[in-house]
C-alpha cells in the first residue's frame, strides 16, 4: 500500500475510533449524572474503551523481563525517612542513572537515596547514602559506593550525568531537597564535590527534582537546567494538615503549596557556571498572584519546532506544563500555544515524568507525560511534523489502559528490537492505605509495557498482558534502561519508594537485529548530547535524539539503540550534530556497537 494511503487509512480508523470512544464516554457520563447523588463523592471510575486493532493488527511477541536484582548483587534500599508524619517529600522516591563512570565500555549504575529527617528517631541505623555499582560487563554489579564521594548523605531526588568539563569522563549532578551537588569525576573511581566553585548549588530552601545538561546557547559546551518543585517546609506541611477519612493525616497535595522558579546555568567553559535564570525567560509567574507558577517534576530538552535550537518541555504537577521555545533572545514560554499545557479538556494534570520520540517513524514527535491516578497518561503528538501538538493518548492505545494507574517514570524504548519504539511506565501510589478510601486504587502497582504495533494497526500501542517480573506490583517511581549484559537489547531498572529497586533483564529471543551507536567529538560536548541520529533500513527511517536525561529524575545510558527487525544491512546512517553539521557514516555489519567520530570519514 502506498505511504499516502496508509496515512489516510490510519487517520480514518483513528477518527472512527475516537468518535466511538467519545460516544461511549458521553453515554457513561450521562448515566452517572442521572443516578441519585451519593452521600460521598465517588472516585471517578468511568470506563473508557480502548481502541481495538484493525484486521491487519499485529500480535505482540512473547518477551519477558526477569528480576535479577539480588542475583546481580544490588542490595540497595531507598530510605525516605518516613516515621508517620506524612511529609510530602517522602512520597516522591528518587532517581537512577545508567552511565559508564569508569570508561570501560559497560553501563554502571547509580541509585539516588533520600535521608533521615533531622531530629528523627532512627536508633542505630546509619544515615542512608547514594549507591554506585560497577558493572563487570555481564550484568553483575559490585557496590563501589564507599569512598567514591557519591555516598555522602543528602535528601536526594534526581540525577543528571554529562562530561560538563570535557575531560573525557562522566560527571554527576545530584538534585536534592536542599542544596544540589555537582560531582566531578576524577577518573580514578572517585568524585570530588565542586558545587561551590561551579556555582550550581541553588538555594538551600529549594526542592529540586529533574535536571538536564544541554547546549541551549549554541556555544558548544553543556549548560544545565534544574527543575524545582514546590515551596516546601516542614512547618508549611504541618500547617496544611491534609486528612483523608479512614486514614487520618495524609500526604498533602501539591495544590496546597506554592510554586517555584526553576534554574538555568550557563556553562562558562572553564568549570564555572553563571546563573542566568532570571534573564533567560524560564521563570514564569502566575499573572493573578505574581508568585512562581511552576511545580516542575520533569524536563526534556528537544527541538520541537525544528529551528536548530533545543527547546524545553517542563512537566508541572497540577499546573499547566511549560514549553520554553528557544530563541536568539532567550526562552519564551508557549505551552498553551504548543498544545502541551493542559489535557484535552483544558485541565492541568498531576504531571510526573516525561519522554519524547518519533515513535511512529513518520516524522511526528510524540511527548508522553505520566499523570496522577484517574488521569490517563498524556501522549502529545505533532501534526504532520508541525506544532501545535494534540493529545492522542486514547486513539494511540495508551490512554484507557493507563487511566487507573498513578504513573511516574515514562520511557520510549524498542524492547523487542523490531524497529519501532515501545513504551513503559512505572506506577505506584503515595498513600499506603489508599484502598481504604479508593477501592479501585492500590499502593503497589505493576508497571505497564506497551508494544508498538506499527502503522497497520488502528492504535499504535497495545498493552502487554504478561511482561514477566516487570508486572510485579511495586511502589514504582523512576525507570531507566541500558544494555547491562552486552547482548544488544535493553534491560530495565525501576526504583521503588521506600524499597529495593527492580533490575530486569530483557529475555527477548525474537532474532531481531540491532545497532548501537555512540557519538564522539573533540569539542566541549564530547558525547554529542543534543544530536539527532537517523538510520534507514528496510526502507524505514528511524530518528533518535541523543538526550540521556529523560523520564522521571533519571538518566538512561548514553549509546542509542536501534532495533532493525529482520534487516541485516544499513541503508544509511546520518548524524546531525548539535551545531547543525550533517555527517554520513558507513556501517559494515549489524548487531554491534559503532562509534561515530565527528568529522571522520567513516
Amino acid at each position: 500500500m502506498p505511504a499516502s494511503e496508509q496515512v489516510i487509512g490510519r487517520a480514518f480508523r483513528r477518527s472512527v475510533l475516537f468518535i466511538v470512544v467519545l460516544a461511549a464516554f458521553a453515554g457513561s457520563l450521562y448515566w452517572l449524572l442521572k443516578k441519585e447523588e451519593p452521600s460521598k463523592p465517588p472516585v471517578d471510575q468511568t470506563p473508557v474503551a480502548a481502541p481495538k486493532s484493525g484486521p491487519t493488527g499485529g500480535q505482540a511477541p512473547t518477551v519477558r523481563f526477569s528480576d535479577q536484582t539480588q542475583a546481580a548483587g544490588i542490595g540497595f534500599i531507598h530510605r525516605n525517612g518516613a516515621q508517620g508524619e506524612r511529609l510530602l517529600p517522602e512520597t516522591m522516591g528518587s532517581g537512577v542513572a545508567f552511565f559508564d563512570y569508569d570508561s570501560d565500555g559497560d553501563m554502571d549504575l547509580l541509585l539516588v537515596n533520600s535521608d533521615h529527617w533531622p531530629n528523627g528517631d532512627y536508633g542505630d541505623e546509619p544515615r542512608p547514602g547514594n549507591a554506585l555499582y560497577r558493572n563487570d560487563g555481564k550484568g553483575n554489579f559490585e557496590d563501589v559506593s564507599q569512598g567514591s564521594g557519591l555516598e555522602t548523605p543528602a535528601y536526594g531526588m534526581g540525577v543528571a550525568v554529562a562530561d560538563y568539563d570535557a575531560d573525557g569522563d562522566q560527571d554527576v549532578f545530584l538534585t536534592n531537597l536542599g542544596a544540589n551537588r555537582l560531582m566531578r569525576n576524577d577518573s580514578d573511581g572517585h568524585f570530588t564535590d565542586v558545587t561551590a566553585q561551579a556555582g550550581v548549588a541553588g538555594p538551600d530552601t529549594a526542592w529540586s527534582t529533574s535536571a538536564t545538561f544541554f547546549d541551549y546557547d549554541g556555544d558548544g559546551d553543556l549548560d544545565l537546567f534544574v527543575a524545582n518543585y514546590v515551596q516546601w517546609s516542614r512547618e508549611t506541611d504541618f500547617g496544611v494538615d491534609f486528612r483523608l477519612t479512614g486514614i487520618g493525616r495524609a500526604y498533602g497535595p501539591p495544590t496546597a503549596f506554592g510554586g517555584s522558579h526553576s534554574l538555568l546555568y550557563r556553562n562558562d567553559g572553564d568549570g564555572y557556571f553563571t546563573d542566568v535564570s532570571a534573564e533567560s525567560g524560564i521563570q514564569v509567574d502566575n499573572p493573578a498572584s505574581g508568585n512562581p507558577a511552576g511545580k516542575a517534576l520533569a524536563v526534556l530538552a528537544a527541538d520541537l519546532n525544528k529551528d536548530g535550537r533545543p527547546d524545553l518541555l517542563v512537566a508541572n504537577d497540577t499546573v499547566g506544563n511549560f514549553w520554553f521555545r528557544n530563541t536568539d533572545q532567550g526562552f519564551v514560554e508557549e505551552g498553551v500555544l504548543a498544545g502541551l499545557a493542559y489535557d484535552r479538556n483544558g485541565v492541568a494534570t498531576g504531571a510526573m515524568g516525561a519522554d519524547g520520540a518519533d515513535y511512529r517513524n513518520d516524522g511526528d514527535f510524540g511527548i508522553a507525560i505520566g499523570n496522577f491516578a484517574n488521569e490517563m497518561t498524556s501522549l502529545y503528538v505533532t501534526q504532520a511534523g508541525e506544532l501545535p501538538l494534540a493529545d492522542e493518548a486514547i486513539v494511540e492505545g495508551i490512554g484507557p489502559a493507563s487511566r487507573q494507574a498513578l504513573s511516574f517514570g515514562v520511557l520510549f524504548l524498542d524492547y523487542d528490537l523490531d524497529g519501532r519504539l515501545d513504551f513503559v511506565q512505572a506506577n505506584g501510589h503515595l498513600e499506603e492505605e489508599i484502598a481504604k478510601v479508593q477501592p479501585s486504587q492500590s499502593y503497589r502497582q505493576p508497571a505497564q509495557l506497551f508494544w508498538n504495533c506499527g502503522p497497520d494497526c488502528a492504535a499504535s500501542f497495545q498493552a502487554v498482558a504478561d511482561p514477566g517480573d516487570l508486572g510485579e506490583p511495586i511502589v514504582g517511581r523512576a525507570v531507566s534502561y541500558a544494555d547491562i549484559d552486552g547482548d544488544g537489547d535493553l534491560d530495565l531498572l525501576l526504583t521503588q519508594n521506600g524499597g529495593h529497586p527492580l533490575l530486569l533483564r530483557n529475555e527477548q529471543q525474537t532474532g531481531n537485529h540491532w545497532l548501537r551507536v555512540r557519538l564522539q567529538s573533540d569539542g566541549p560536548n564530547q558525547d554529542g548530547i543534543g544530536a539527532e541520529i537517523r538510520l534507514r533500513a528496510n526502507g524505514i527511517e528511524q530518528r533518535r535524539l541523543v538526550m540521556p536525561s529523560r523520564g522521571y529524575l533519571s538518566q538512561v545510558e548514553l549509546p542509542v539503540t536501534f532495533g532493525l527487525g529482520p534487516a541485516t544491512e544499513i541503508e544509511s546512517l546520518q548524524v546531525r550534530w548539535p551545531d547543525g553539521t550533517e555527517q554520513l557514516a558507513s556501517v559494515s555489519a549489524v548487531d554491534r556497537l559503532v562509534t561515530i567520530t565527528k568529522g571522520s570519514s567513516q
